[in-house]
């Protein structure tokens, strides 16, 4: 199965509120190309196709990570499949169209040859997470702690304000959890 048949699988398995269906078709069409995109230029999944790669594994560590028993008991994080399924599958959509290739010279083995590159260039600079937010809610409605839970999916790493990421962690779980599955997808899955 490709990652775009497993991707749209579980999304219409999962994912049923009003608009999802729009969403799902504006991923699948030519004004898209979620489905292509690498997922970062030179990082994780800096690939074609790195993008819905990295949105399933971070859907496969987030399922893992509210299955555990402190994660239910302890935790009370008894989040439904529609949630998960959007957060993590949802949570990059801002880099859709934002990755052009190019050619740079390299040196390889000694010798300079031009290799295809990735570029970053966002004709919507409006944050990484806000971004996911923006889209998404232009389709369907999010609910409170889903759109925290995306907008600071990238945790201390995003230079935010260090409080806000705080505040948000500690009232919204799925945030922290959401961070957690990203990161245990970029650096251990997808590290190079």
């Amino acid at each position: 199965m490709s990652y775009q048949e497993e991707f749209i699988q579980i999304y219409k398995q999962h994912i049923h509120r009003e608009g999802a269906d729009k969403l799902l078709e504006y991923l699948c069409s030519h004004q898209s190309d979620f489905f292509d995109a690498p997922a970062s230029t030179r990082f994780h999944g800096s690939y074609a196709q790195g993008l819905v790669a990295h949105s399933l594994n971070v859907y496969h560590c987030l399922k893992d990570y509210m299955s555990r028993p402190r994660a239910k008991e302890q935790y009370h994080m008894n989040y439904n499949d529609e949630t998960i399924a959007i957060v993590a599958l949802l949570h990059d959509i801002c880099k859709i169209n934002c990755y052009k290739t190019s050619i740079r010279n390299k040196k390889i083995d000694g010798a300079w040859q031009q290799v295809e590159v990735y570029e970053f260039q966002d004709d919507l600079p409006y944050g990484h997470g806000e971004k996911s937010v923006y889209i998404i809610t232009g389709f369907m409605r999010l609910t409170r702690e889903e759109a925290f839970a995306i907008r600071y999916h990238m945790g201390f790493s995003n230079n935010d304000n260090p409080t806000s990421v705080g505040y948000t962690f500690e009232h919204y779980p799925l945030a922290f959890a959401l961070s957690t599955a990203d990161m245990e997808a970029t650096y251990f899955l997808e590290n190079k």
